[in-house]
């Protein structure tokens, strides 16, 4: 390489690290909460393993590529080969423009644009790393315990939740209640009502199950720009392998159609109901009930179902809006046909003598889940 080249490779280096004197150290506790946007493709703490993204305990002093187990995109791996090390400063530099610090390699997210949140984010990455940018070792915080707070009484919603992961505590206010006589087990004790009420939460088409509360179309897109953009792109257009929320109208007929909400969908209460539940993905039930509304009045005008920024969805709106492919749905009628309505056996004489396989799936997985799901993606043998 001619001298030339080498001067204007470090300068090009020196102009996208941020110089360390300007580093100013960040907020774990709030980094935390950042961290969330993260969480769908990579896990941090204790038996944290890799999942879309690689995991990212002792990510601090660890080289480019470098997590053990994971299949890195080629030009990842290539950055550590050629001496990258993730520092406070590469970090800072990586999180603010992936693509571009690191061409080519595979993260889809768009980046932390704020200076501030990235060094929270980087302060809670070292809480889970062995060593600091400098190399010496961060100690874990311990808490005193004259400093801790009296632990608030759990919410009934809480309690289920606890009770679903496996805790054994029944609550204060659930009362003994006699054992079956049927069954050999034994195991469980019957739901209180509370506990009950904070899982039935599902939403049915004609409006039955929906909360109060309201969201804006304006709302809505801050909403999802935060916490859904990572995986399903800034228009619903999906990232990678996450699925595509909005477009895809008149493609049913197509022999790969694009089912999203505009195109295939049938009720708007799916909708409600789906996100309220399931999504962030890793963050589950985080949204408020305002939050969704706004979210879904988004993802309606997404798929021009509603065209005003200003339009806003309530619970006393809602049934009035229809999806564009509702009326091509039916009640299931297969009872109704003649081999179910006989409800006799069914036929197993004079059946095909031989099935030939024509093709395989490589991969079967729906939602990503590890690196290793890249490889033969939407392919057939």
């Amino acid at each position: 390489m001619s001298k030339f080249l080498e001067f204007a490779a470090a300068a090009a280096l020196a102009l996208a690290i941020p110089a360390a004197s300007a580093w100013a150290a960040g907020d774990a506790a709030s980094g935390e909460k950042l961290f969330k946007r993260c969480a769908a493709c990579h896990a941090v703490g204790e038996d944290a393993k890799n999942k879309l993204g690689p995991q990212l305990n002792d990510v601090v002093g660890r080289p480019a590529g470098g997590a053990e187990g994971f299949k890195y995109s080629k030009a990842m791996s290539e950055a550590g080969a050629a001496g990258t090390v993730w520092t406070d400063e590469t970090l800072d530099a990586y999180l603010a423009d992936p693509k571009g610090y690191i061409k080519g390699n595979r993260m889809s997210f768009a980046g932390l644009r704020k200076d501030g949140e990235r060094a929270d984010v980087i302060a809670y990455l070292k809480t889970f790393s062995a060593e600091t940018s400098s190399g010496t070792a961060q100690p874990a915080a311990v808490a005193s315990p004259e400093a801790a707070p009296a632990a608030e009484p759990a919410s009934p919603a809480q309690q289920a939740a606890s009770t679903q992961q496996g805790a054994v505590a029944a609550p204060s206010n659930a009362k003994a209640a006699p054992l079956p006589d049927h069954g050999v087990f034994h195991l469980g004790r019957a739901a209180t009502p509370e506990e009950v009420a904070a899982w039935d939460i599902d939403v049915r088409p004609d409006g039955s199950g929906l909360p109060e509360g309201r969201g804006t179309v304006a709302e809505g897109e801050a909403v999802f720009a935060e916490t859904c953009a990572v995986c399903h792109g800034d228009f619903g257009e999906g990232r990678d392998r996450w699925p595509v929320l909005a477009g895809g109208q008149d493609t049913l007929k197509a022999e790969r159609p694009e089912k999203t909400i505009g195109s295939y969908w049938p009720y708007l209460s799916t909708v409600y109901d789906y996100v309220r539940r399931a999504m962030p993905f890793g963050d589950a039930r985080s949204l408020s009930d305002d939050e969704v509304y706004a979210v879904t009045a988004y993802l309606l005008y997404l798929n021009d179902v509603v065209t005003d920024e200003a339009f806003e969805l309530s619970k006393e709106n809602f049934t009035s809006v229809r999806l564009p492919n509702e009326e091509n749905f039916f009640m299931d009628d297969r009872e109704q046909e003649p081999q179910y309505a006989r409800k006799g056996e069914p036929c197993m004489t004079d059946c095909k003598p031989s099935v030939e396989i024509t093709q395989r799936a490589r991969v079967l997985d729906v939602t990503p889940d590890s690196g290793d799901d890249e490889e033969g993606v939407g392919a057939v043998d």
